[in-house]
């Protein structure tokens, strides 16, 4: 009964756009985060000077705002892509596992 299961699920055209439309929206979330992530780390390796200079007249750097931004920018991210898994992929998978069954 299972396997039967799986294969109809298997067969289903909607299934196959669900997979590769996830995976495509996935894929391209996580390249934007490594760019913003590996970005970041080479502005540490390269330009170090910049990250230490002062804003204006205070003590805080540019290291820390910036620093910020990526991880205020990995928490964005990540509930762009949980509210579209739980509004678009989830219906979809409703859909498809109501015509499976």
């Amino acid at each position: 009964m299972e396997d039967d299961l799986v294969q109809r699920i298997k067969a289903n055209p909607e299934y196959h756009r669900l997979v590769a439309r996830r995976s495509r929206y996935g894929w391209t979330l996580a390249v934007i985060m490594l760019v913003v992530y590996y970005g970041y780390i080479l502005l540490i390796a390269f330009n170090r000077d910049f990250l230490s200079t002062r804003m204006g007249a205070g003590v805080m750097t540019w290291g820390i705002p910036i620093g910020l931004f990526v991880i205020f920018f990995t928490v964005v991210i990540t509930g762009i892509y949980v509210r579209r898994a739980n509004g678009e992929f989830d219906e979809l998978t409703a859909s498809i596992r109501e015509k499976a069954l």
